[in-house]
């Protein structure tokens, strides 16, 4: 099935919405990088789902897959299919950015900029994203970033033209180190203040001591907390089949998204009250029963 397909005609520009985070970016939408340090936390499936959440809330939203030459982005969200450019053919010129946007025909004001396959990292140079990533906020409410692992050049690539950062990790130790050095190197090299989503939560490894509370991590990294996303099985079922799990309002993990989704909106949203999970819910929610 088709779930996507290359823009034509016209991109116009969308109203803000009047929100205290988009108002302080009056000339353009903000760019948020989603970046880790360590590979394997959920970055891009995050990216996909809080993109989806923020398209669904009324935004015009465009992802970026960064990580050239190990693009995954449009896998996760369904668009491989429909891709024919690239953000390198834009950058070396072959294409339009117009031509290179991906419509996701699911939600309205979806677009995707995937990455190339067969090229690699210094394909692209930090200045070169900056302009794109400058003229993607001309058109668009919201630019995501993914960013790709590690601290080098895909990640200069990525953090180039951040309004804003976000840190992604799950709670693990060597998840949390890498973090923690992500961290730094944004306050040292852009003074820059990152949020924090922690990602495959599980309440019941935290009770059970087998895994680091959120309290912990927040003392560890001490930045602020963006939002939770449980551990649940319907991700890496919805992520597998190239449909965002926040495409469905009623599953319990689509609300993480769409939680932190109006926190970026500038709305005051609590966190899940996580609770134990019986297995009959576990089957229910795995099959959308």
């Amino acid at each position: 099935m088709q779930t996507g397909e290359t823009v034509s005609g016209e991109f116009r520009p969308a109203a803000h919405a009047e929100t205290e985070h988009l108002e302080s970016e009056a000339d353009g939408g903000l760019i948020l990088t989603l970046t880790s340090g360590k590979g394997g936390v959920g970055k891009t499936t995050t990216t996909a789902n809080l993109g989806t959440a923020l398209a669904m809330a009324g935004q015009r939203v465009v992802v970026i897959d960064a990580d050239i030459g190990l693009r995954n982005l449009d896998i996760v969200m369904g668009l491989e299919s429909r891709v024919v450019y690239n953000l390198v053919d834009v950058i070396e010129g072959r294409c339009s950015l117009h031509e290179a946007l991906v419509r996701d025909k699911r939600v309205n004001e979806l677009y995707l900029l995937p990455s190339s396959q067969t090229r690699d990292k210094t394909a692209v140079a930090p200045d070169q994203m900056m302009t794109l990533c400058q003229e993607l906020r001309t058109i668009a409410d919201f630019v995501l970033v993914d960013s790709p692992a590690g601290i080098e050049l895909g990640f200069q690539n990525a953090i180039a033209a951040a309004s804003e950062v976000i840190v992604v990790t799950t709670p693990e130790v060597s998840a949390l180190r890498d973090a923690d050095k992500v961290i730094y190197l944004l306050e040292r090299d852009l003074n820059t203040q990152a949020r924090l989503i922690i990602n495959r939560y599980n309440p019941r490894l935290v009770r059970r001591k087998e895994m680091i509370s959120r309290n912990e991590i927040l003392s560890i990294l001490s930045i602020d907390l963006l939002g939770i996303v449980p551990d649940d099985e319907q991700i890496t079922v919805s992520a597998n089949k190239g449909w965002p799990v926040a495409l469905e309002r009623r599953k319990y993990v689509s609300r993480a998204y769409h939680n932190i989704a109006q926190r970026l909106l500038g709305y005051n949203v609590p966190l899940i009250h996580f609770q134990e999970i019986s297995w009959p819910e576990r089957l229910r929610r795995l099959f959308g029963l």
